[in-house]
């Protein structure tokens, strides 16, 4: 518990542990075990028993929805946490934007460190690399369909190359709220356009 100014004005930093193990008959003692020694009380544990290329993890959600500013995410493993290498990146920045430290066991991954701090600023490069990489790959992909004179009928909100650019993108783990950002769009449009392929 920390304390700022009179005792009535507390401050209570957690640190919440998450694990994830792909079946519901793997185990994730290991996991706890590592998170316990770490620090984490046992009641401040999610988990998920699911592959980490499902979009539906309860456990990831409710721990990300309870962490405030202040607090420390731990996990045993970064693969552990993203379902990509995008979708990790995702997370890790998110938790920066809202004061959140983060911590990775195994690979010695520590954000409350001063030298720890090195690892935010690497994930946001990355981030923004992997932003102007699917830019790239859009303004290629319309000036290729320009040049094929695809052109005539009523536009659509969302183009197709533009739209094929997006499914990559929620392919490799970014969110959708992450790819309207990137990419420009209304989240309505964007599920409008996703909805009408499905049903194509």
């Amino acid at each position: 518990m920390l304390q700022y100014g009179n005792y009535t004005n507390k401050v209570f930093r957690m640190i919440i542990g998450y694990m994830r193990v792909s079946t519901e008959d793997q185990d994730t003692q290991l996991q706890k075990d590592a998170l316990l020694k770490y620090g984490v009380d046992e009641r401040n544990i999610y988990q998920d028993k699911v592959s980490g290329i499902k979009d539906n993890r309860d456990g990831l959600a409710k721990a990300l929805e309870y962490l405030q500013s202040g607090d420390t995410l731990v996990v045993w493993k970064l693969d552990r946490l993203g379902r990509s290498l995008a979708h990790l990146i995702s997370i890790i920045n998110d938790l920066k934007e809202k004061d959140i430290s983060f911590v990775s066991i195994t690979e010695g991954m520590d954000t409350t460190t001063a030298s720890g701090e090195l690892f935010f600023h690497i994930f946001g490069a990355l981030a923004q690399f992997e932003r102007s990489l699917i830019q790239q790959r859009v303004r290629a992909g319309l000036e290729s369909a320009r040049a094929k004179g695809r052109v005539g009928g009523r536009p659509r909100a969302i183009d197709d190359e533009k739209l094929e650019a997006i499914k990559e993108a929620l392919a490799n783990g970014m969110s959708k709220a992450a790819a309207c950002r990137t990419f420009g769009v209304k989240r309505s449009t964007l599920i409008d356009s996703l909805n009408r392929l499905e049903n194509q």
